[in-house]
């Protein structure tokens, strides 16, 4: 495709000098963009094709950078990045040195606020409003959420709060495609699906157009009676009753519809006539047919020819933790009726697709809630139930007050399980499950397994399950070594680790599935390996056990150092009034960005070449001569 249009745009600056007639291929251009780049890195497909008209009318319409676009969630926004100067460096999306797959301050002057989680971007951008107005800036500040996004509680109390500042030049954009990552649920989504397209209101408006486009007077006097007469044919919506101007649904990928409105809206902020709030419908995966017919697929699709689609891998690929964790929730459920499982709007992500369809009455969607999602199991453990909730570690956090006050405080019984522990590769910091160990084994009444691999995942599971309390499994994101994990819901000793190989002197203590790189160090190291298994409780009696038959100790784990499993080692080391060196390996102390997961580990000294560059360089002295490494010839 020739992007003669696009080729020439540097900035949102250029894109405003083009006559507006031309911005349609300017769409098809950008939408093309999209697809090849997204087909050769992977990356999130259906939501930006959906997004392409409504970016380009927002940076046309708007100042940028110096109004300010907000972005929910963010994974809709290689639009945005291609419009602002990041079109070149595009190939290199989620890649290890390049471009982020989010918005961050520090990539663009055009990425106003850092984002990957949800619901964040009207309270972000109803700051900057206020702090415009504060300064005595003539700024615009614009949030731009999706439908599953606007669901989420932190959404409206940003909503209840922006309501109130009546002189704030804020807009609430809607992106209205009727599709979250996981089936968008709760009474809200109802209320919001009564005002789509498709329901009289936009029917109403297309035939206007088409009746009377070709009279132009009589048109602009329809257009005004229908702004007039719009609490007549749109219910009085959930918006208004928040102080908001509510003006839609409008079609999301008509630009001739979009820039008009667009530059109403603008004119009445810069009259401080209240925040607006517009109603946008669009469709994921719009202009390629494949995403059209199944976004979900296309969500967030690997490297794929586009030409051909997503095609099964050629051999099956080993199960991920993930998958492990799914067929365990279906067995244990078949086996013990009190079981319920509820995820916060990540059903495919968490691995609950088949129990949704198996046990339809006892799984439970909770939408982009994870604060109500803690409390709700809460409230099931209360009256006997057992809930799992399956949880993204770096969602966890934002129900951190609830898992103490609602849940340990009581000492409810219930599964966290913990998927996406560690680094996740090319989602970046904003998805990795860094904090968790850390998080928890401060809290009382709550433990934290580690499994190494997808047995015993599988096993640590049915063990947290059978507890009296709160207990997390965390598991990384993908496949493991490929151990096979046994069909039975057997259970291992709860709070007990094991000596996987026996060496001398140096002992490490792996915590979850660095085990495998630690065994591989070990080997050239001639050191003892423990896996631990448990970050809480630690197995005290086989550690000091380990500590009075070793010089030295290390710790491994996925997870920052600070509070981690290794300073639950020094803590049990000091009670028991041991003095003995210690090595505590894991994460820094800083957010570790976007790329290959493995290759991030070896950045981080994680893999077994680090681990063992490691122990050498702080106890060379307690191991022989480095065996020679094998070179692979031919």
């Amino acid at each position: 495709m020739d992007n003669k249009l696009l080729s020439a745009i540097e900035d949102p600056g250029d894109l405003r000098r083009l006559p507006r007639a031309q911005l349609k291929g300017l769409a098809d251009e950008v939408r093309e963009c999209v697809l090849q780049n997204v087909s050769r890195t992977g990356g999130h497909l259906s939501s930006n094709l959906g997004t392409v008209e409504l970016t380009i009318a927002l940076h046309y319409v708007f100042n940028t950078p110096h109004d300010r676009l907000v972005w929910d969630v963010g994974h809709q926004t290689y639009p945005h990045k291609i419009l602002t100067g990041r079109r070149e460096r595009m190939p290199t999306l989620r890649q290890l040195g390049g471009i982020s797959g989010f918005p961050r301050r520090e990539e663009s002057e055009y990425d106003t606020f850092g984002t990957a989680h949800s619901s964040t971007s009207i309270s972000a951008a109803l700051g900057m409003a206020v702090a415009a107005r504060q300064k005595g800036e003539d700024r615009k500040a614009v949030a731009i959420i999706g439908d599953g996004a606007m669901t989420a509680g932190m959404a409206f109390e940003a909503l209840n709060n922006a309501g109130v500042e009546r002189d704030a030049r804020l807009l609430v954009v809607l992106n209205d495609n009727d599709m979250s990552i996981s089936p968008p649920v709760g009474a809200l989504n109802r209320y919001l699906a009564q005002l789509m397209s498709g329901n009289f209101y936009a029917a109403a408006k297309n035939v206007g157009k088409t009746v009377l486009g070709p009279v132009p007077p009589l048109f602009e006097l329809a257009k005004r009676i229908e702004q007039g007469a719009k609490g007549m044919v749109v219910p009085a919506t959930l918006f208004e009753k928040f102080g908001f101007n509510y003006i839609g649904p409008i079609d999301g990928h008509d630009l001739d519809s979009l820039i008009p409105t667009l530059e109403n809206i603008r004119d009445r902020m810069a009259k401080q006539e209240g925040p607006q709030f517009l109603h946008v419908v669009t469709k994921k995966g719009q202009g390629y047919k494949l995403a059209e017919a199944d976004p979900v697929a296309y969500h967030g699709p690997g490297k794929f020819d586009p030409a051909v689609g997503l095609t099964p891998p050629a051999t099956p690929p080993k199960p991920t933790f993930t998958q492990v964790f799914g067929q365990w929730l279906c067995d244990m459920a078949e086996h013990d009726k009190r079981l319920v499982a509820i995820t916060p709007a990540m059903r495919e992500g968490s691995g609950m697709v088949e129990f949704h369809r198996r046990f339809p009455d006892r799984y439970y969607d909770v939408g982009i809630a994870e604060q109500h999602a803690v409390t709700f199991a809460a409230g099931l453990a209360c009256e006997g139930l057992k809930p799992v909730v399956a949880i993204y570690s770096t969602f966890l956090q934002r129900a951190y007050d609830q898992l103490i006050h609602d849940v340990a405080i009581q000492k409810l019984p219930m599964v966290l399980a913990l998927d996406r522990a560690g680094l996740v590769g090319a989602d970046g910091a904003t998805h990795a499950g860094a904090f968790d160990i850390a998080y928890l084994r401060c809290v009382p009444n709550v433990s934290v397994a580690c499994p190494a691999d997808e047995r015993e995942c599988r096993q640590l599971l049915s063990t947290a399950f059978a507890q009296d309390h709160a207990v997390a499994v965390r598991y990384p994101r993908g496949a493991g070594v490929g151990v096979q994990p046994l069909a039975d819901l057997s259970e291992l000793p709860f709070g007990k680790g094991q000596v996987r190989r026996q060496g001398q002197r140096i002992a490490m203590l792996a915590f979850g599935s660095l085990l495998y790189p630690a065994l591989q160090a070990a080997e050239r190291l001639g050191a003892t390996v423990v896996n631990m298994r448990w970050a809480k409780p630690l197995d005290t009696e086989l550690l000091l056990q380990i500590a009075s038959s070793h010089d030295a100790l290390v710790t491994i784990e996925e997870g920052v150092v600070m509070g981690g499993a290794g300073s639950a080692v020094a803590e049990a080391l000091a009670a028991a009034q041991i003095a003995k060196p210690l090595l505590q390996l894991g994460l820094p102390d800083a957010f570790i960005e976007h790329g290959d997961p493995a290759r991030l580990l070896a950045l981080q000294g994680l893999d077994a070449v680090g681990i063992e560059a490691s122990v050498r360089g702080r106890f060379g002295d307690l191991i022989g001569p480095a065996a020679p490494v094998l070179k692979v010839v031919g």
